[in-house]
This record gives C-alpha cells, sequence and structure tokens, in this order.
C-alpha cells in the first residue's frame, strides 16, 4: 500500500501539475483500482494522503469570510537595483552588519494560508484584504502538493503555513489546447486559471484541475526557530513543498547575483515568477526591524522589468463584448516572449490605434509586463514599408454590421443592436445567469453558448420557456437528463432571486452590482425605475448622469420593456422586498461617515451597522460632503492625504461610540 501509494502520488503529480505523464490512463486506473481495494480490505493502513481520498466532491454554495490570525500582508516592492541598495542600508542602520538574506522565487499566483491542528489541515483562508479572507478549505484539499496530514516529528500542535497556488505553464497550455479543441474561450494567464479555480464551488471539479502550490512561510504561537531558512528546511521534512531554488545569502551582493541569475533563467522554469522576494533572515531582527503600515520592513520584493520584443503586425480583429463595446485586437507573426509565444496583443479602443499610428504590416514592438494580454508599445516606422495602408478604425459592427456609435467624451465604440448582435446576446445572458446576478444553477457559459448556437435561447427570458423544451434538449450532445433537470430547478430556483440582482442581471451599462441595489432600494420596483426622469435618477446617491442616461436610454427601447413584461409574466421578483428600519436613535442623523482600515473590537460591517442604526450615512468616497472618516490600522494613504486637503476630521471607532452616549 505504501509503495502503491507513493508511485500513485508521483504520478498524479506528473500528470495534473507537470503536464507530463509517464504511464497510460489505462495503467494507472488499474494500480488506483488496486489501492482502492487494499484500502477497503484494509482501512486501518489507510494513508490521508491517499489519491483515493483527493477527489473532492463537496459543493459550497457561499464561501465563508473570517479573519486572519496573522495579517497578510503585501510587500513593498522595485524594479531598482539601487532602491535595494538603499533597502539594505536601511537594515544596516537598524540592526548593524551581522545578518543574513533569504532569496525566493516570487512566484505569480494567488496566495494561501493554511491552518493545521494536531497535524491535521483544518483550514484553507484566501488572502482576500490581506486582514479577512474566504475559506477555501475543501479546494485546497483536493491539491496534490498539499498534505492533509502533516508528516514527521516535531511539528507544533497548532500552526499556520502561507504559500502561493499556482500553474505550471505545460499544464495550462495543455488546457488551454483543450478547451480551443473543444470550441470553448481559453483562460488568459494561469494565474488567472488558478484563481477561479480555488473559489470554484465544486471541489470536484477543482481536484481535476492542475494545480500546485509552494509554501514559504511558517507562523507559530511559540517561536519554533531562530530563522527563516531553519523554518524552511523543517517543513519540508513535514511533507510541504517547497521550492528547491531559494538560496540563503551573506550579503547584498550575493542578493543581486541571485536575481541576475534568475532574470536569466526564469523563462527555463516550468512556472511563471515576476521577481525575487528577499527576506531577513533571523526571526529576533525581522521583529526589531517591525512593519510599516501595509508591509514589513525586513522583507522587499524586487521585480524583473517586462521583456520587449519585435515582431509583424499581420492585421487587427475586432471584439464585440456584452455591452456592444467593440475592442480592437492586434494579430501578430509569432514570437516568443517571456517564455511564450505571442500572437495577440491588446489595442484598448480607436485612440489607440490613433496614438500609434498602425498600418499594415507595421513592425511593432510588444510588451508582456503586468498585462494579461501582452501590448504594443510603439511602431518601428523605420522599417515601415512604403505605400502601406493605415489602419482605420471600423464605422460598422465586424458581427452584425450596424453602424457603431462613440458616446461624447469616451473612448470605445459601440455596437447599438443589442438584441441581435450574436456575441452581445451571448454575453448578456452569460451575465446575466452569473454568481452576482441570477446565480442560476446548472448552466455555465459554455452551456449558454450551445443553447444560443441551437436556437433555443436568444434572451434572458427565452431561459424560462426551456421547461417546455426538456425532451428536445435530451437529443443534444452532452445534455444527459440529469444535467436538464439541474438545470431546470436552478432556472425554477431563480424566479426568487430578489429585485435588485435581476436589475443587475438585465445588463445595463454602467449598472454594476451597488449601483442595482442603490435604484432598486430607493424606487422599490421595475415600473418606477422605468418612468423615472433624469432628475429622479440623478437624486439617488452614487448615480451620476452617465448612469442616469444610460438606464433612460435602455428604457426606452420598446423591446427592453417587452421582454421585462415577459420575464415579470414568468414570476421573477421585479419589487423589492420592504425591510422596516427600526432606529436605535437619530443621533447620527444628517452625519456622513467614510470607514478605512482594521480595528480591533469591530469589523468595518459591524461598525456600518452602528452608524446606520443610529441614523448616520456610509458614503463610498470622499468628498466635500463627507463629515468624518473612521480610521483604523492600516488605513489606506491616498484616503489619508484626501481627507487632510478636505479638512475632514478623522476620527476613532470609539469617538462614533462616545457621540452615541
Amino acid at each position: 500500500m505504501d509503495a502503491l501509494l507513493k508511485e500513485l502520488n508521483q504520478h498524479n503529480y506528473n500528470y495534473y501539475v507537470l503536464a507530463q505523464p509517464v504511464i497510460s490512463d489505462f495503467d494507472f486506473d488499474k494500480k488506483l483500482l488496486e489501492l482502492s481495494e487494499l484500502e477497503i480490505q484494509y482501512p486501518e493502513y489507510q494513508d490521508p494522503e491517499s489519491p483515493t481520498l483527493k477527489v473532492g466532491g463537496e459543493i459550497t454554495k457561499e464561501f465563508k469570510t473570517v479573519k486572519h490570525k496573522w495579517p497578510m500582508l503585501s510587500l513593498g516592492n522595485t524594479y531598482n537595483e539601487q532602491d535595494l541598495k538603499d533597502f539594505d542600508e536601511r537594515i544596516k542602520k537598524a540592526i548593524g552588519d551581522n545578518f543574513e538574506y533569504v532569496c525566493e522565487l516570487k512566484f505569480d499566483g494567488l496566495s494561501i494560508s493554511i491552518s493545521y491542528q494536531d497535524g491535521l489541515m483544518f483550514q484553507a483562508v484566501t488572502r482576500g484584504d490581506g486582514t479577512q479572507g474566504d475559506v477555501v478549505t475543501t479546494n485546497i484539499k483536493t491539491i496534490k502538493s498539499i498534505p492533509n496530514r502533516v508528516k514527521g516529528a516535531g511539528f507544533p500542535d497548532a500552526f499556520e503555513i502561507r504559500g502561493e497556488v499556482f500553474m505550471h505553464k505545460a499544464a495550462f497550455e495543455r488546457l488551454n489546447e483543450d478547451r480551443i479543441e473543444n470550441g470553448e474561450v481559453p483562460y488568459a494567464n494561469p494565474r488567472n486559471f488558478a484563481a477561479g479555480t480555488v473559489k470554484m464551488q465544486d471541489s470536484a471539479e477543482v481536484a481535476k484541475r492542475p494545480l500546485d502550490c509552494f509554501l514559504y512561510f511558517l507562523y507559530t504561537e511559540k517561536r519554533l526557530f531562530e530563522t527563516h531558512w531553519e523554518s524552511l528546511e523543517a517543513v519540508k521534512n513535514w511533507g510541504f513543498h517547497v521550492c528547491e531554488h531559494n538560496k540563503l545569502c551573506s550579503n547584498i551582493d550575493e542578493v543581486l547575483k541571485f536575481i541576475h541569475h534568475w532574470n536569466e533563467h526564469r523563462f527555463k522554469l516550468s512556472y511563471e515568477i515576476d521577481g525575487i522576494v528577499i527576506k531577513v533572515n533571523s526571526y529576533a531582527q525581522q521583529q526589531e526591524l517591525g512593519f510599516t503600515a501595509k508591509s514589513p520592513r525586513w522583507a522587499i520584493a524586487y521585480k524583473y522589468k517586462a521583456q520587449e520584443v519585435e515582431t509583424i503586425l499581420e492585421s487587427v480583429s475586432y471584439q464585440v463584448g456584452r455591452t456592444g463595446a467593440v475592442t480592437p485586437v492586434a494579430n501578430l507573426k509569432p514570437v516568443q516572449l517571456a517564455g511564450t509565444t505571442v500572437k495577440r496583443a491588446t489595442l484598448h479602443n480607436a485612440n489607440e490605434i490613433l496614438r500609434l499610428d498602425l498600418h499594415e504590416n507595421d513592425t511593432v514592438l510588444v510588451e508582456k509586463g503586468g498585462e494579461i494580454i501582452p501590448k504594443i508599445i510603439r511602431v518601428n516606422t523605420t522599417k515601415r514599408k512604403s505605400g502601406a495602408e493605415k489602419i482605420t478604425y471600423p464605422h460598422t459592427c465586424p458581427v452584425c454590421e450596424s453602424d457603431l456609435i462613440r458616446e461624447e467624451s469616451e473612448a470605445v465604440h459601440y455596437c447599438p443592436n443589442d438584441e441581435g448582435c450574436p456575441p452581445q446576446i451571448v454575453g448578456r445572458i452569460q451575465h446575466f445567469i452569473s454568481r452576482k446576478a441570477m446565480n442560476i444553477d446548472g448552466l455555465g457559459d459554455e452551456t449558454i453558448e450551445t443553447l444560443f448556437r441551437q436556437g433555443h435561447i436568444n434572451h434572458v427570458s427565452d431561459l424560462y420557456t426551456l421547461f417546455e423544451k426538456a425532451d428536445t434538449l435530451k437529443t443534444m450532445d452532452r445534455f444527459g437528463e440529469k444535467s436538464i433537470n439541474r438545470m431546470l430547478e436552478g432556472i425554477e430556483v431563480s424566479k426568487q432571486i430578489p429585485f435588485e440582482k435581476v436589475l443587475f442581471g438585465l445588463g445595463i451599462r454602467y449598472v454594476g452590482e451597488t449601483v442595482a441595489k442603490k435604484i432598486a432600494f430607493h424606487f422599490k420596483n421595475i415600473d418606477r425605475v422605468i418612468n423615472a426622469s433624469f432628475e429622479e435618477l440623478i437624486a439617488v446617491e452614487e448615480i451620476g448622469e452617465r448612469i442616469a442616461r444610460s438606464i433612460i436610454a435602455y428604457f426606452q427601447n420598446p423591446s427592453h420593456i417587452a421582454k421585462i413584461e415577459e420575464l415579470r409574466r414568468y414570476g421573477l421578483q421585479f419589487e423589492a422586498n420592504e425591510v422596516e428600519i427600526v432606529l436605535n436613535s437619530d443621533k447620527l442623523e444628517g452625519k456622513s461617515f467614510i470607514i478605512s482600515g482594521v480595528f480591533k473590537n469591530y469589523s468595518r460591517d459591524e461598525l456600518t451597522e452602528i452608524i446606520e442604526a443610529n441614523g448616520g450615512k456610509i458614503l463610498s468616497g470622499i468628498s466635500g460632503k463627507l463629515n468624518y472618516v473612521i480610521a483604523g490600522e492600516n488605513m489606506g494613504p491616498a484616503k489619508l492625504e484626501k481627507a487632510n486637503k478636505l479638512n475632514i476630521p478623522i476620527i476613532s471607532d470609539q469617538d462614533v461610540l462616545k457621540m452615541l452616549e
């Protein structure tokens, strides 16, 4: 059993994580079945790390948010070697010359904090805002390289370990090739894919995804080790996956040598890195150096500059989004950049084409930095061919050929044919079913595309006609009875989704989740929103002129009104639930507040409740209308600066309580 376990875990890692299988699926399944049968026969010898257990299966509807015991702070970063030397000088001034650095690769993934109790994984939490994050334990347990049970000896009863969840490049490329083959939209980059996977609701699906994780920092109540390096060596022995490229350095020159080495060799790695993290090794010295409001003084990240490369612009194509926005994309002669083959680059809008002065077959300089899609920096005009034609932005929609419109003072062109332009129709239905809108279980983006292509849906209202087409749907490929029933059940349940989410789901341009909530609670029902004047709309908090004009234009379209009437007939909620708010007092009436930072005694939500229960108002931004800023630890420096500029009083949570005495 031990031998099988070791072999299967290695094969799992080769297949899912490295995308380099060395045995066939058939042989793997035979070995897995053999282990499974042995575990049934001898359950007392089943290992918690058995691949038979790492299959997920739990469905998480909502991710619970919890506060981090130790805040997950961000690091100060630089692209400049002189800044590193200055950092080194500051360390020397504070603690003298007798110290070491630990250099670590800076992974481009998703930060995670994992708690262990009595050797077993107890809880895994995303970074969130650094103070609190989402509990994603069931999903993290499926990752092959993260132990559910700690191995070896010498580990404390309770500890937290921090790491980075990521995906190897080969696995990412394999997955994207599969998606393209199936006619699905490929993912933008490994980081986004990893982040999206960790927040999936079905852990069985997560278990199928090729994720890996490097662990890099240990937190305990009682200090077990004198140095960070010692702790990394120990957690390796406990079964954690620690990057083998970490290096202990005696001085800043060794640090710079390490940085130069990986600047040259980073693209040979099987995963993405975007820099190097440098930490003072001694825990006692870390403690002495302390923290700023946002980051530790004993660590810094050096980020590599974006790489640039020349290639040929072969053509410009245009993508139509769900709101009708038409985005130009440069199609390039394939070129190697930052370890990947680049074929496309974003051009943003018509202004960008003008700024670059693009001509056909131009030689362009492409950069790939923090961008998901590479971007064109400039044109090498010395290589422009004589007589090359200028690239001009189209006047008509590239899909439905409607005349494009461009609002005054806006950079983006729109296709106004929202009821007849296919990518808009599909995009709008996908938005309608999304988690933040109608949250329809059993429906995904690919299913919507298929249903549209087959002619079953052309508007969100058509989803509610699918009950009559159940028999027809069963004849379609990949539509089993179980999945159809789940989909129809999800559609039926969506009829109870509250008005503010229905309003958001309609996909009115500029009406985001928060704006939809404000409108729904202010006007109470859809009829009052439809008939609202411009003045009535801008009187609502956070509704500006642009949003008001967009809402009016949407409801002036007779087909939109007709579809809303259809949705109303199907039983969707177009009236806000009246919630009677009983005030504790009116002591804060007429006073407005913004809450920023972290507080010891209250969460920000609790402070909001206290203020609103006593007649006060919470605003979303700092302006001359604001009465007070309630500041906790780690208050945003930009907010602090703006508040001081406008002479807005900055108070504490205790000051608010005094106002209520």
